[in-house]
């Protein structure tokens, strides 16, 4: 775990303890990477539970409240950006062990990000404690045999990463988790911006740019997406098995 981006770091007020406390999941006795050991039930009457992610892959029955800031809010929302780093994490873990890069760029792209959503994972789980929702089962095909699949793969993934920690911003009530949530958004980001070099975004076009092309930085304004559509854009990879 990062010292830029720890638990001790984004709840040094204690504000991410109190808000699993106001939902019941929190004994402010234990240990902070213990937190929430007695699990929680947070916003809209979603259940912090192993079925968590499957209730949310429908778009319909998404958990956060949105425009309603609260403390159980927040905690819906770690775990909703908690889902979106195991996807994440499994897709670069299983690429990094199946595919023989002949590219060295990209094996290092792929290297590199994969240990930051998995330290992303490890941060939200330790946050959540027993709370946390386990991670589904993952079947992604070619795109994590495949270089160029891969590739292409990547630079949805992470644009889809942006875009949902965007969309959550203005649902955030506590310092302590926005500052969490910005910290990974810009490094998504990054990663966006990197695989997007990759792939011939480095490559001038003829200006203005249009909508859709491959520049690390192809627009002026970036798109931010609700939860719905990201569990729609998720749901539609099929990627999710179990």
């Amino acid at each position: 775990m990062s010292d830029q981006f720890s638990l001790d770091a984004v709840d040094s007020g204690g504000a991410i303890r109190s808000a699993a406390d106001d939902a019941g999941a929190f004994d402010s006795a234990v240990d902070r990477r213990t937190a929430f050991r007695r699990g929680a039930t947070v916003a809209a009457g979603a259940a912090l539970t192993t079925g968590f992610f499957s209730t949310m892959l429908s778009p319909a029955e998404a958990a956060i409240v949105k425009g309603k800031r609260s403390k159980g809010n927040d905690v819906a929302i770690l775990n909703y950006a908690l889902t979106l780093e195991y996807l994440e994490a499994a897709f670069y873990a299983q690429a990094n062990a199946n595919i023989q890069f002949r590219d060295p760029n990209i094996a290092y792209f792929s290297q590199v990000t994969g240990a930051h959503e998995q330290e992303h994972v490890d941060t939200l789980k330790s946050v959540l404690g027993s709370a946390a929702i386990a991670s589904p089962q993952f079947n992604f095909g070619a795109a994590v045999t495949d270089e160029a699949t891969f590739a292409a793969t990547a630079v949805v993934l992470e644009d889809t990463g942006v875009a949902a920690y965007a969309g959550q911003g203005t649902n955030i009530l506590q310092s302590a988790v926005l500052t969490a949530a910005l910290s990974i958004h810009s490094v998504e980001a990054r990663h966006a911006a990197w695989i997007r070099f990759l792939v011939g975004g480095g490559v001038p076009q003829s200006l203005p740019l249009q909508r859709t092309n491959k520049a690390p930085a192809p627009w002026a304004y970036d798109d931010a997406q609700t939860e719905k559509q990201t569990l729609r854009a998720v749901t539609a990879t099929n990627f999710i098995v179990g």
